[in-house]
């Protein structure tokens, strides 16, 4: 059975980081597209980042370009989301979730494009 599992949220102040992490069970990363994902109270899931890991390629969103770096480790079959410089309105749910692709694909941060979930975890950045 597919499953991924975050952890690493919590509380920190503005300017500080969190590293998430995707641990992923049932299947391996090599063919998977990695996604993770937020979603603010009152807000539709918003798509923040994702890794081929097969293809060796990412993708960002505008809103964390530049502060937040996703990688994976294969060993331990679980990727991560390094965010660095937060922002108040970067609070939200996080999520993490995986769908099948071709290792000359680059990966979508759209919703849709995913099929197996993890159940989040909150990041709230506040002083």
């Amino acid at each position: 059975q597919l499953q991924v599992v975050e952890s690493g949220g919590g509380l920190v102040q503005p300017g500080g980081s969190l590293r998430l992490s995707c641990a992923a069970s049932g299947f391996t990363l090599d063919g998977y597209a990695i996604g993770w994902f937020r979603q603010a109270p009152g807000k539709e899931r918003e798509g923040i980042s994702c890794i081929n890991i097969s293809g060796g390629t990412t993708t960002y969103a505008d809103s964390v370009k530049g502060r937040f770096t996703i990688s994976g480790d294969n060993a331990k079959n679980t990727v991560y989301l390094q965010m660095n410089s937060l922002k108040p309105d970067d609070t939200a749910v996080y999520y993490c979730a995986a769908h099948p692709v071709l290792s000359n694909r680059r990966c979508g941060i759209r919703p849709y494009l995913y099929d197996n979930w993890g159940q989040g975890t909150q990041v709230t950045v506040s002083s």
